[in-house]
This record gives structure tokens, sequence and C-alpha cells, in this order.
């Protein structure tokens, strides 16, 4: 699937919740199926910066593909990442950093964040963005 195609799939999920609620509970739900860092990888070299709770974010090229695995000590903020990472995970670089991650507004997940996690959210997208440029280079 395209990341435009994984960013609609997600948005008519989300469409199927009436509250809030259901939507954090489904987030949730979402980082128990996070790809798990390795602990070899849980680094502070890997920690992103400008996020509340510990987030890791680890990639490798996986045959032209970014592969992302991750991991928070935070719940929600571990369904967030996983969110990212069904995104862009497996993508090729240059896909990666030409997609605007329109999603988040669609589902009007950054509004209902406290501005802590929301920096930290786009402090993800950021890491995400950066570790496409790295993986480019490689190619």
């Amino acid at each position: 699937m395209t990341i435009k195609e994984i960013q609609e799939e997600i948005i008519d999920e989300f469409s199927m919740f009436d509250d809030w609620m259901e939507r954090y509970e489904y987030i949730i739900e979402l980082g128990k199926s996070l790809p798990m860092i390795n602990d070899e990888f849980k680094l502070d070299e890997n920690l992103i910066k400008g996020c509340q709770s510990k987030v890791w974010l680890y990639s490798e090229l996986d045959d032209k593909n970014v592969k992302f695995t991750a991991d928070s000590d935070a719940i929600l903020t571990k369904g967030i990442v996983a969110l990212l990472l069904r995104v862009y995970s497996g993508q090729k670089p240059e896909d990666i950093l030409a997609t605007e991650t329109h999603f988040i507004d669609e589902i009007g997940l950054k509004e209902h964040l406290s501005p802590t996690r929301a920096n930290g959210l786009v402090s993800m997208l950021k890491q995400i963005k950066m570790y496409a440029i790295a993986q480019q280079a490689k190619l």
C-alpha cells in the first residue's frame, strides 16, 4: 500500500468512533501492535528529542525500504508512534520525504493532545523524515 492509501485507511477507521475516549482507547490498542525496537537500540541517540515521555525510534534499510521499530514508556505515546510507523515503515525513503502527513489533521489527533504530546508528535515526524534522508543517502 502507498502512504496515501494507508493514511486514508486510518482516517476511515477513526471515523467509526463517536468520541475521543473511544479514539484514545483505539490508539492505546494500536500501541500493543507496535513493531518493538530491540533493547540494543534503546540508546540515547535513538531517543526522540522534544517528547515528554521516552520514545526510542530506530530505522534500517530493508531492500530499499525504510523499516522502523520503536518503543515508548507511555501507553498513549506508544500508540501514536505505532500509527506513524504504520504509515511510514516499509516505504521508500523518497516516498516518506515527499508525503505530507494529512491523516493527523483529518482525524483531529493533534488538537486532542496536550501541548507537550503534540510537540512530541511533531518531533517524531521530524525524526522519521531525518531517518529517511539518512537511509536515502545509503542507496
